[in-house]
């Protein structure tokens, strides 16, 4: 009866310490989940609207909201002259300005008229870059240029080059910094071939890619 009585004490003591062990291991992915959705919501929380480092030009159109103000919120495009017009406001400079830059200026003149304003300034839509693509491609027109942009990157925007492009002929026209037009050569079929890749260059505003 001993035995038997010590042999039942130890099986249900090893069981206990199993139990544990199987809750343990449960609870630690729940813990690891937990920590994970914690940095996930820290992580949305400081994204961030716009780009900062985004220059606003001329016909731009600016997505603008003021907080608990309807008739402060609306889209508004950038003049020729580089400014805006806004209620209360009146007229702002918004060409050469970060969309942050523009939000302290509302702001600013805000404050005479409403407490502790709270002003959000979004780029709606880019027309002040573009670039360019004529000839023979799929969809040739104006794109805006809204991030780094290379040469195949253009052409592949454009919809790619047609069957009878001239691959070899390619050229981009620029306005040089005295206002000259230069001419930069592409040579489409050495670039597959990995030849003098240092031709496929960031294409600057108001390029015009021209593919014969």
């Amino acid at each position: 009866m001993k035995m038997h009585t010590r042999q039942a004490l130890v099986l249900g003591f090893a069981i206990v310490i199993a139990g544990s062990g199987v809750g343990r291991a449960q609870s630690a992915p729940t813990e690891e989940n937990q920590a994970g959705s914690t940095a996930q919501s820290n992580s949305t929380a400081s994204d961030k609207p716009h780009d900062e480092k985004f220059v606003i030009g001329n016909d731009d159109v600016l997505a603008i909201s003021v907080w608990k103000e309807p008739d402060l919120t609306k889209s508004i495009p950038v003049r020729s002259d580089g400014k805006i017009s806004l209620p209360l406001v009146g007229e702002m400079q918004a060409t050469g300005k970060t969309p942050i830059q523009l939000e302290r200026d509302i702001s600013e003149k805000l404050k005479g008229f409403i407490t502790a304003p709270e002003v959000t300034v979004i780029v709606q839509q880019v027309l002040s870059r573009r670039f360019n693509v004529l000839g023979e491609v799929s969809k040739p027109g104006a794109y805006p240029l809204t991030a780094a942009t290379t040469i195949v990157d253009a052409l592949a925007t454009a919809g790619g080059l047609r069957d009878f492009a001239k691959k070899t002929g390619i050229y981009v026209l620029r306005k040089g910094p005295g206002g000259q037009q230069e001419r930069l050569k592409f040579n489409y079929k050495d670039f597959l071939k990995g030849k003098n890749v240092n031709q496929n260059i960031k294409v600057e505003p108001n390029d015009t890619i021209i593919v014969p």
